[in-house]
């Protein structure tokens, strides 16, 4: 299982899913009503790493980060 966090002001609990890699894990997210606004402006992080790559294969253990876009003064 891999753990799923949702930072700032995406109003969502930690979930824990599996998953082989990001594209699936975005597939299961785009599903979530409440999550599915957020997906095409949020940054994603793996165990604290910013990645990119949809293919990304995850493992039992791994946490990945939604990082929605953030300003500040």
């Amino acid at each position: 299982m891999i753990r799923v966090e949702f930072l700032g002001p995406i109003a969502r609990e930690p979930m824990e899913v599996e998953v082989r890699d990001l594209a699936e894990l975005s597939r299961i997210l785009f599903e979530e009503e409440t999550i599915r606004p957020w997906l095409q402006k949020c940054a994603v992080a793996v165990n604290d790493v910013m990645v990119k790559d949809p293919k990304l294969p995850l493992k039992a253990g791994d946490r990945v980060s939604i990082l929605p876009p953030v300003c500040g003064g």
